[in-house]
């Protein structure tokens, strides 16, 4: 009975156990469920997931985000002629994995290996049996490529393969730039190449060398975007939002070189490297009134579009080397000679020789012409004689001349990298050898710079690449402005002294310029040469080769508008002599440049604008657009006078003068020429009286006195 009893209790408690059991399970279930069911109604109601809106990761499900490309700005010449564009080249790629279905369920990958290999053979530089083993890889991979010959494919390459319609063959497009000249100015116009930007994932064209690389954000655009809803299968819906962002491309430039000439220089320059292996080259012609760079370039060089030579070639020597002129510089050292007024054309003076600071310096010819004036000095170039003048000079009025040519400053040219060089002047024997060039270094075109002082009586100016800027709907941005570097050096009566002994370096007695003589052609030279520099230290480097050897010349001689200048360093001679070398260059080149200003209508010459009723600050802007200088007579804002009638004709950076009314304060005149006193006087109604011809020197009213009407002011000119 008892037993009885136990085994019930037992069942009874298993009972009550189960059944607690299956309320905590129901309980259980029943939480889960409520859980589930609130966390339903949540994301129903507030639509976001840790955080993130649903709809709006829906929509951007079916959003295209599709970038617009800008396109970097063209490189022109002066002419329109385009020396760089934009261009695009391309990547072949094969997907190989199976499950690549396109919505159409057709195959996006390679179908049938064999056939493929065959008609890809046909475009790209490799044999069917390689590109067949490229598309057998031995391990498994999604895509593969197909090495150099796969890539740098042209437009016209990948729309012959595009063409024969092959399932899994598709491009990758890499921005490039097209240089369609060769060897054109390749330092100047520079390079651009795609540059990986972690930023946007893309790949995008950078300045990094010359023209490319220095205006680098005026020559890039801007991207522009389009946001667009589509539907599954990628397609667009027609009632569907889009954003839209406008791509902006890049601005064009225009630049002051003349392919025609640009070219004719490449081709002389090119032979006389192949002929006589120099060190190096370099070659400028340029329009010294305005400053427009012409033609450049130099050896070695290098193709854009190939990139050969660009590893052995990658400084630009135009600007970013600096060497010692030479005897050229005796074109900067005679005018402050004879503008200081040390110059005595009938002085005698002994050459071959002369000691400094015991020291000895020679004449290029050791024995020299005997006792002879320093009137050939210059034109048989003798270093003796300008040691001598530079010592009646002082080397304290030397230097002033040297800081007014800037030498050791930058010119500022639009080019990257540019050095400034430096002038030795501690001792008495460096400050005696500048005055020829060496104890001095320079660049190309700062050399350039003070040439151009010769077609201006004195004044230099600064040399220019870029002729103006345009959008890419051809409006332009920035007209050239002629640039002034620095005040006058010399007067217009010593730049005549300097271009007759250039004039005279052509002679064949006693010159040393014979060898450019082009018959009668009204042309003036100087010539150098300039020791090396032992890069080992001590001293300048031996043997007839080491030298730089150079040439400079203008034309015309009376008024000169255009320069060539050429270096040579280090020529294998053969036989021959630098002079003749650097003449296989320079004579058609000033025969091109001769016939090219006869037939050029082209002047410097511009018309002068209305400037009445302008203010002053709008007058200014008009007249530096231009090419004039506003001078501005009077106290008002306005103008309500000018000096040359509008539509007349001035000289590219004349002045042009204009009146405001109220007080006059009498403007520093000095430096001022027959034409600026009239201008002034015609606007003001100021009476002049002008003594002497040239520029004034002296005024007998003092700078900023007020002027009185009927007040006369004497001023004396002088050559």
């Amino acid at each position: 009975m008892k037993k009885n009893s136990n085994l019930k209790l037992q069942k009874s408690k298993a009972h009550s156990y189960r059944f607690t059991v299956g309320r905590f399970l129901q309980v259980a279930v029943a939480l889960v469920f409520l859980v589930f069911t609130a966390r339903f109604l949540y994301i129903g109601i507030s639509k976001t997931v840790n955080g993130q809106n649903l709809s709006a990761r829906t929509k951007q499900l079916y959003k295209r985000n599709q970038v617009i490309k800008a396109t970097r700005g063209t490189i022109y010449d002066r002419n329109g002629l385009a020396i760089a564009e934009d261009s695009h080249l391309y990547t072949i790629y094969a997907i190989l994995d199976k499950s690549s279905i396109n919505y159409k369920n057709k195959p996006e990958y390679v179908v049938n290996k064999s056939e493929t290999a065959e008609k890809l053979a046909t475009v790209l530089p490799m044999s069917a049996d390689k590109i067949y083993r490229y598309l057998n890889p031995k391990q498994k991979a999604f895509q593969v490529q197909f090495g150099t010959a796969g890539s740098g494919l042209t437009s016209k390459q990948k729309k012959k393969i595009e063409a024969m319609k092959l399932p899994g063959i598709k491009f990758l497009a890499t921005p490039s730039r097209l240089y369609p000249n060769g060897n054109f100015a390749s330092h100047i116009v520079g390079l651009a190449q795609p540059v990986y930007d972690k930023k946007t994932n893309a790949q995008n064209l950078v300045g990094t060398m010359g023209i490319e690389a220095y205006f680098n954000k005026t020559l890039t655009g801007t991207d522009g975007y389009r946001i667009s809803s589509v539907d599954a299968s990628e397609y667009q819906m027609p009632n569907g939002n889009q954003v839209y962002k406008p791509v902006k491309n890049g601005n064009n430039l225009y630049l002051t070189l003349d392919s025609q000439l640009q070219s004719y220089l490449e081709s002389h320059m090119t032979d006389v490297q192949k002929a006589y292996d120099p060190t190096s080259i370099t070659a400028v012609v340029e329009d010294m009134k305005t400053g427009k760079i012409l033609a450049a370039s130099q050896r070695p060089t290098f193709n854009p579009q190939t990139k050969k030579g660009l590893t052995k070639a990658y400084r630009n020597i135009l600007v970013q080397d600096t060497y010692e002129p030479g005897s050229v510089f005796k074109v900067l050292s005679f005018p402050a000679v004879v503008n200081s007024g040390n110059y005595n054309p009938n002085e005698y003076y002994r050459s071959g020789s002369v000691n400094v600071g015991g020291s000895t310096i020679h004449d290029w010819l050791t024995s020299g012409w005997g006792t002879i004036p320093f009137s050939q000095a210059f034109e048989r170039s003798s270093n003796t004689g300008f040691v001598k003048l530079e010592q009646k000079m002082g080397a304290k009025t030397w230097n002033k001349y040297l800081k007014k040519f800037h030498i050791g400053q930058k010119t500022g040219i639009t080019l990257p990298g540019e050095q400034p060089g430096f002038i030795s002047f501690k001792t008495p024997v460096d400050q005696a050898i500048t005055a020829f060039g060496q104890a001095v270094t320079v660049n190309v075109m700062q050399m350039m710079q003070a040439y151009s002082s010769l077609a201006n009586n004195g004044q230099m100016v600064k040399p220019q690449l870029v002729d103006k800027i345009t959008d890419s709907n051809g409006k332009t941005l920035k007209g050239y402005e002629i640039k002034k570097v620095g005040s006058k050096i010399y007067s217009n009566k010593t730049k005549k002294v300097v271009l007759a002994n250039m004039k005279r370096v052509l002679n064949k007695q006693s010159g040393t310029g014979n060898a450019y003589k082009m018959g009668n052609a009204d042309i003036a030279v100087k010539t150098g040469t300039a020791q090396i520099a032992n890069p080992k230290g001590g001293g300048y480097l031996k043997g007839d080769s080491n030298y730089i050897f150079s040439v400079v010349g203008v034309y015309p001689t009376k008024d000169p508008r255009y320069c060539i200048y050429l270096t040579i360093k280090q020529p294998h001679l053969a036989g021959t002599t630098a002079e003749k070398i650097l003449a296989s260059i320079f004579k058609p080149m000033m025969s091109r440049i001769i016939t090219m200003a006869k037939s050029d209508n082209s002047t410097t010459t511009v018309s002068v604008p209305n400037f009445k009723n302008m203010t002053v600050a709008q007058a200014s802007a008009k007249a530096k657009q231009v090419g004039l200088n506003l001078v501005k007579v009077g106290e008002k804002d306005r103008i309500t006078a000018q000096g040359i009638k509008s539509s007349e004709k001035l000289e590219s950076g004349d002045k042009i003068f204009v009146y405001t009314s109220g007080k006059i304060n009498c403007p520093d005149m000095k430096g001022w020429s027959f034409n600026d006193l009239h201008q002034f006087s015609n606007v003001s109604g100021i009476k002049l009286s002008i003594k002497g011809t040239g520029t004034v020197t002296s005024q007998s009213v003092a700078k900023g006195a007020e002027l009185k009407s009927g007040e006369k002011i004497k001023v004396n000119l002088k050559e």
